[in-house]
Formats: structure tokens, sequence, C-alpha cells
């Protein structure tokens, strides 16, 4: 699953991409880590909300509900279930993505292992959102089984929508858009890195 990613290009610049307002000037990190905040395309412009839907959870112990905990992946198979239908049925976003992470390598000693599709630039992951109690607007990214150049590093990643698929997801039908969820057929760049896994602060696939 997708716990880190970034987002490199300028807000002007992304807007400009997706054909979206630009909205309210916004921060926002390069890297972007569940339950931190994010820019997304919903309803024709650029907003900021919080990756990860939020999962209370009871402690065991006192019964009392603990802090939120991001639910920032959401499978594809799992769309139709309680936690995501309404959100998928109603409020499906694309999500700007530069390059995701993942953990590479042996146990103890992860690092980063960044892909994206070939000369793509900027490029868009197919999401869902809601609103929230805890965090205000908050997204999930939409994923699918990992393709052959991720073998040996993660089974699952993101749903990567071509150009030309945008506007499905975000006006089709539930039966249009659930036939983007497919694993992306076309070269990925990998960049190998040293930089620690460690860093990267871990989130949730429902």
């Amino acid at each position: 699953m997708c716990n880190l990613y970034r987002m490199t290009a300028p807000r002007e610049a992304v807007a400009a991409l997706f054909g979206a307002e630009p909205g309210v000037p916004v921060n926002f990190a390069e890297e972007v880590y569940p339950g931190y905040p994010g820019l997304v395309v919903a309803d024709g412009a650029l907003r900021s909300m919080t990756w990860g839907f939020p999962l209370v959870l009871k402690s065991r112990k006192t019964g009392q509900p603990l802090k939120p905990k991001p639910v920032n992946n959401a499978r594809e198979d799992k769309l139709h279930t309680a936690f995501w239908r309404d959100s998928f049925e109603n409020r499906r976003c694309l999500v700007p993505v530069s390059a995701w992470a993942e953990a590479d390598g042996e146990k103890g000693r992860m690092t980063r292992t960044w892909f994206a599709p070939r000369d793509a630039g900027p490029f868009a992951v197919a999401g869902i959102w809601r609103d929230t109690d805890a965090w205000g607007q908050a997204y999930s990214m939409v994923m699918v089984d990992g393709c052959p150049q991720m073998a040996g590093v993660n089974d699952r990643m993101p749903t990567i929508l071509a150009r030309r698929d945008w506007r499905r997801w975000l006006q089709g039908t539930p039966a249009q858009a659930f036939a983007l969820c497919r694993t992306w057929a076309g070269p990925l760049a990998v960049e190998r890195t040293r930089q620690p896994w460690a860093r990267a602060r871990s989130g949730t696939l429902l």
C-alpha cells in the first residue's frame, strides 16, 4: 500500500494541468504522509484535505475512544462496503502525484523506492473523499493489484488514471468508475534510494 507520496509541482501548475480552479492558497509539503494535508481535485477545484479517513477505535483497557487513525488507502474490492460506499458513489476526486514510495529491502533496513509512470510528470491517482468530524475534509487513494515492476516490493499500487479517464472517474456512474480500477499497464520509472523508510509515517489499508 502507499504510505508516502510526493507532489513537487507548484499549485498553479497543478490547477492548470487538471483544468481546476486554483482555490485559496494553502500550505502543503512536497512529501505527503497519512494524517497530513495533500492537494486533491474535487468539484472542479483544487482543495487541501487530510490524507486518510479517520478510523476511531476504542481502548481495550478503558473502553474510551482512541486518537483517530488515518485510513489512507482503499482496496478496489472493498469500495462497495459500508466504510467506503457512499464516498465512492458520490464523492470521487483526483489526487495529483509526482511519485509514490514503497518500503524496499530487508526488515529493519528498509529504504525508500519511488515509482511513477515513465515521463508522465504529475499524474492522477483515483481518490474518494468525505467530510469528517475529526479532520474536516479527508481523502483516500484507491489501491489495485501491483504491476510486474513492483514484484518483490509490494503487491498493491495506486490506481493511476490516464488523462482520458479523469472525467469519467469524476463524473461517471459508479459502474463506469469501478471499471477504471485496474493495474497500470504502462512502464514505470523506478528510483531506488538510500533514504531510510523508518522516517515515513504509517497509515492503514481497508
